[in-house]
């Protein structure tokens, strides 16, 4: 044989295709009552049966998680797609669905709430595993998850990847405005004023030209999910971010003591928003640093509204007295702080008596869900107390997330006992019940760190109070020396400006809604009267205002005010 020939033979050989693995049967037919039948109650009972099968091939058995997950996913088991997922996110690159897992994440992403640890998983793939074929349609969606996984690191590094991604996300995409609100929410807790400013800016400027955005994000839903949502739900979403955005704006410029700015944007949130209650008492805070104190002493006395029964300030008690003190109206100040300690003092010990009653997390779970519910046979004011501190927007997803393991649950007590008496409905049921355990004790863990938490607060609070009390018993004794710049002459009224728009009404004792952040209470300086002067700083401390968005838990500082960063633009224009 020649050596041309040989060579001839070499190549014909090495040209027979190579023959492939065949597919463990079982697997097949699942994949057909998968693909071609929808009989996803069929094809996870023989998925089971293909991972049980320890003969079954590496490639098999990879092949048949995944599926399994897809199955589930489309049996509404959402929880229980997650976990199967979850082996493949843990197996890493090596797994052959590695980088297609994504795209069923992200679709989990719409299902379950973020407490599901749907972020975590996310987050231990690299950018560049974003960009592979396969996750056009979910992209921008993955970009803006794995930015909020950087963001909740809470460091620099992490920051500036979370920034980068938030700004890949395309404007036509329907997470664009949570994106850039998350990118802006980033920038402030890296103390960058102005290029937070401009991205809060970015907001606004969609809020106004909101139609163009809806229609382009109708479509972009359109092409991902089949289908599109109401126009309703678009223009919902933007208006919550958008007040979002205000109230952040007021906190960024309070903080760096930029108080009109401040005013300005926290009276831009309308009643009708979850915020507007919480920036009417932060407003006045703001006033009280303007000297404008019938405002604000206005804003307090709407806080205490019957229409904000479910919500507590007690700090608003604390700042009134102050305002009182500045003004030399000793006994005013004096029966505020008795009023608070009435008030909150029993409340503390309640709570307190609670976390001690309620040791487990579960236990303490139960008694919130009791009280969410109107069941627990407590007492007004410690059922509306404790309320009020667990609306929170972390907790909600905590509750959220054992509410959707609930609902699984009592999905798989009604199932077709043919497929629940299966090997993979049992499987279906310890997965739920061990995920609904771990949900309620963390839920439980949160719910009993922020009563913890308020009760703490009561106790700094009372503190406050005693000091103020003894800066007033010192000042009426004259024991405490006095600021002459700060003495306000007495007999002094503070003016209520009135525009062309409005007139004065005089309070009856009787709650208007449509007065609700119009009040004003006249105050008189009595200082000189009684040889005292009013103290130059406000006895309580100044509140720190954080960025707080709903749709993240842990936030971070505000700007410090100064330095290259202060800002003196209106941002409006």
């Amino acid at each position: 044989m020649t050596l041309r020939s040989l060579i001839i033979l070499s190549i014909a050989i090495f040209a027979i295709p190579l023959t492939s693995v065949a597919e463990h049967p079982k697997l097949a037919k699942a994949r057909t009552r998968y693909d071609d039948k929808k009989d996803y109650p069929s094809a996870s009972i023989l998925l089971k049966q293909v991972l049980d099968d320890k003969k079954a091939s590496k490639a098999d058995r990879e092949t048949a998680e995944f599926f399994m997950g897809k199955t589930l996913y489309m049996l509404n088991y959402y929880a229980a797609s997650l976990s199967f997922f979850n082996k493949i996110v843990e197996a890493g690159p090596s797994h052959r669905f590695h980088s297609t897992t994504l795209k069923w994440l992200a679709a989990l992403s719409r299902k379950l709430p973020e407490t599901a640890g749907i972020l975590e998983k996310i987050g231990t793939y690299k950018e560049s595993q974003l960009e592979v074929d396969g996750l056009a349609k979910v992209r921008d969606e993955l970009y803006y998850l794995l930015g909020k996984h950087y963001y909740s690191q809470g460091n620099e590094a992490s920051f500036a990847k979370a920034i980068s991604l938030f700004q890949r996300v395309n404007k036509e995409h329907p997470v664009f405005v949570r994106a850039k609100f998350f990118e802006a929410v980033t920038f402030v807790r890296q103390n960058k004023a102005k290029p937070a400013l401009n991205s809060f800016k970015e907001i606004l400027i969609l809020s106004d030209d909101r139609q163009k955005y809806v229609s382009a994000w109708a479509r972009t839903d359109k092409q991902i999910n089949g289908k599109a949502k109401s126009d309703a739900y678009y223009n919902k979403e933007i208006t919550r971010v958008t007040n979002l955005t205000i109230h952040q704006l007021g906190r960024v410029f309070y903080t760096a003591r930029k108080y009109d700015m401040a005013i300005r944007f926290f009276e831009e949130i309308p009643k009708s928003s979850e915020n507007w209650a919480d920036a009417l008492f932060e407003s006045s805070w703001a006033y009280f640093m303007r000297t404008n104190n019938s405002k604000a002493l206005g804003n307090i006395h709407t806080l205490n509204a019957p229409y904000f029964e479910s919500r507590f300030f007690p700090e608003s008690m604390l700042l009134k007295s102050v305002i009182h003190y500045k003004y030399c109206q000793y006994d005013q100040a004096l029966e505020t702080i008795k009023d608070y300690n009435t008030k909150y003092k029993p409340l503390e010990k309640k709570m307190r008596a609670k976390l001690a009653q309620y040791e487990d997390n579960a236990d303490f779970f139960d008694y919130v869900q009791r009280l969410r519910a109107g069941t627990a046979k407590e007492d007004p004011e410690t059922e509306r107390i404790v309320l009020s501190v667990l609306v929170d927007a972390s907790l909600e997803k905590a509750i959220a997330w054992v509410d959707e393991l609930d609902a699984e649950i009592e999905q798989h007590s009604k199932a077709d006992p043919a497929w629940k008496g299966t090997e993979v409905g049992n499987m279906v049921a310890q997965e739920l019940n061990l995920a609904q355990s771990f949900a309620k004790d963390d839920a439980g863990q949160q719910a009993r760190d922020r009563v913890s938490a308020l009760a703490k607060e009561l106790k700094g609070f009372s503190r406050q109070g005693k000091r103020i009390m003894v800066e007033v018993l010192g000042r009426q004794a004259g024991d405490s020396p006095i600021d002459e710049s700060q003495i306000l002459k007495a007999g002094k009224d503070e003016k209520i400006k009135v525009d062309d728009e409005h007139f004065v009404w005089e309070f009856n004792g009787e709650y208007w809604k449509d007065e609700l952040g119009y009040y004003r209470v006249r105050i008189k300086s009595e200082c000189g009267k009684q040889g005292g002067g009013a103290a130059a700083t406000p006895a309580t401390p100044e509140p720190e205002l954080e960025p707080e968005p709903a749709l993240e838990p842990e936030p971070g500082a505000a700007p410090a005010a100064g330095g290259e960063d202060e800002v003196e633009l209106d941002i409006r224009k």
